[in-house]
């Protein structure tokens, strides 16, 4: 029966090959699109995290991880922050999204006094200086290597051309850098940041400075940085559902595949079943063949659909800073739902070929 499987597959390869392909598209729609939104929001809660602080600070009422926060923090709260028992230090932070050619459309600038970011988060400016004041920028050399920037290019923000004077590694925050003062002149926020960067002494914990400072400042927002990779995944609901639908969609796709190479193979080989028939193959065994043929189909389309999607990684990793993560379950998922879009299409087939009468089969032309 194996070989008879074989032997029908191989007897269209060209159909076989597109029927193959149809499925690999719906598998690297899966893939793909989950790879590239896991992995870019985990690629940001990374560098978020990589800033050599375990708490940041925030205004009470502040929401989101977006950059869409308002200059609501005082700057003197540094300085309280920083005499509190266990913070090694404190320092401000201001973040905004400005619009971008990037798959969000924005990206998230951070205003910074650099060197004092720098020591915390233990950045090394690998070209030019740092900055310093007005209208000047630095990017980290990932970025650097994506946009093809060289010291002194401008980057518009604001309808305002902000010169590129350094670059550092490693990333760490938003990847473009400018001034804390500049970035508070241009959105209001005089004297203000909107949020503060907590380095914790050793002999401390962070969940030991953490209550310590929600004892004195119980309003505030205390977020831990190694719990920001969980907030970004958590919070972006409408995400989880596209993801969702993407997936009943590349499922249903599969399922429409499946069904038209099955149907039509049925419709083609009607006098070979009833020849099968006539030499005593039973009902169950012909579904059976039906079936096989389509799960195999569908996981040679699976597999093609993942290399699509290893060569398609490979090629964006390569010209962006996008990062596309192909997890173990999303694969785990992806066999499940190819091959179970595979045997809902050929069970309609496979019920048509074992139904059908042996004489009339026969006589088909």
């Amino acid at each position: 029966m194996d070989n008879l499987v074989f032997s029908n597959m191989l007897h269209r390869p060209a159909r076989t090959l597109v029927s193959v392909l149809g499925i690999a598209i719906g598998v690297l729609l899966i893939v793909f699109t989950i790879g590239l939104a896991n992995g870019t929001m985990r690629e940001r809660a990374t560098r978020e995290a990589n800033v050599g602080a375990e708490i940041m600070f925030r205004a009470s009422g502040t929401f989101g991880l977006q950059g869409a926060e308002s200059f609501r923090l005082p700057l003197v709260m540094t300085g309280t922050l920083a005499k509190i028992e266990g913070v090694k230090a404190a320092v401000p932070l201001g973040q905004t999204s400005v619009e971008a050619d990037t798959n969000t459309g924005s990206r998230l600038i951070d205003g910074v006094n650099f060197k004092e970011y720098a020591e915390m988060a233990r950045l090394k400016i690998i070209e030019g200086r740092a900055i310093e004041t007005g209208d000047e920028a630095m990017i980290d050399t990932g970025f650097q290597r994506q946009k093809k920037f060289k010291i002194g290019d401008r980057v518009n923000m604001w309808e305002r051309d902000f010169t590129i004077v350094g670059t550092y590694e490693p990333a760490a925050g938003g990847r473009i850098k400018i001034p804390l003062q500049t970035m508070q002149a241009q959105l209001g926020g005089e004297n203000q940041c909107t949020a503060i960067l907590i380095s914790i002494k050793e002999g401390f914990t962070a969940q030991q400075v953490a209550d310590t400072i929600h004892e004195k400042f119980p309003d505030n927002q205390i977020i831990f940085t190694k719990d920001l990779e969980e907030l970004y995944m958590s919070g972006f609901p409408a995400m989880n559902v596209f993801l969702n639908v993407i997936i009943g969609v590349a499922a249903v796709i599969s399922a429409l595949v499946i069904l038209l190479t099955m149907y039509t193979t049925v419709t083609e080989r009607t006098r070979q079943i009833g020849i099968l028939k006539s030499l005593g193959m039973s009902n169950a065994q012909i579904a059976w063949t039906i079936a096989q043929e389509a799960m195999l189909i569908s996981f040679c389309g699976v597999v093609a659909g993942v290399v699509l999607t290893v060569l398609l990684r490979f090629a964006l990793t390569r010209i962006t800073t996008l990062e596309v993560e192909i997890s173990p379950l999303v694969l785990a998922i992806t066999l499940v739902v190819g091959l179970a879009g595979g045997a809902l299409g050929a069970l309609y087939p496979a019920l048509r070929a074992a139904r059908l009468d042996a004489v009339e089969a026969l006589s088909y032309e």
